[in-house]
């Protein structure tokens, strides 16, 4: 056999590794996900709350309690969350919230929101439907006269 042929083999054999590898880690972390999303789905509770500020704010300098900063993976550690400053009650409070909601919480109004421990997995609107934020269009889309 030529080298080029036997080079070829241990390259096909090495990438048919990697992806039985990424197979395997990827069930595993469906499997961990779907456990999270469990726990989640049994502690949440409905609350009302008056959102005072929302932003996306890397993890350390979100003051989210240190106990939540130190229990993140290290790989997440520098990344940024949505943090909302919210009104439960007499109280101020600290509340990250899921990405696809985030964009839709309003500023400055009251709404019902699907609270699990610190994490906002739902909202509706207390007083009539929440407005829905306006998706910019993109470069091509524009360019071709979409709508």
């Amino acid at each position: 056999m030529s080298p080029a042929v036997i080079s070829l083999i241990i390259v096909a054999a090495a990438v048919i590794v990697v992806l039985i590898i990424f197979y395997f880690l990827g069930k595993k972390m469906q499997r961990k996900r779907d456990e999270q999303q469990e726990t989640i789905e049994s502690m949440k509770q409905t609350i009302s709350m008056l959102v005072i500020d929302k932003k996306k704010l890397p993890l350390k300098a979100s003051g989210l309690p240190q106990q939540m900063i130190d229990q993140s993976p290290w790989y997440l550690r520098r990344s940024k969350v949505p943090v909302v400053k919210a009104k439960v009650g007499p109280k101020i409070m600290l509340f990250v919230a899921e990405n696809e909601i985030f964009a839709e919480i309003p500023l400055k109004k009251e709404v019902k929101a699907t609270v699990s421990g610190l994490y906002i997995t739902g909202i509706r609107g207390i007083r009539g439907p929440i407005e829905k934020p306006v998706k910019k269009r993109g470069f091509f889309a524009r360019l071709m006269g979409q709508k």
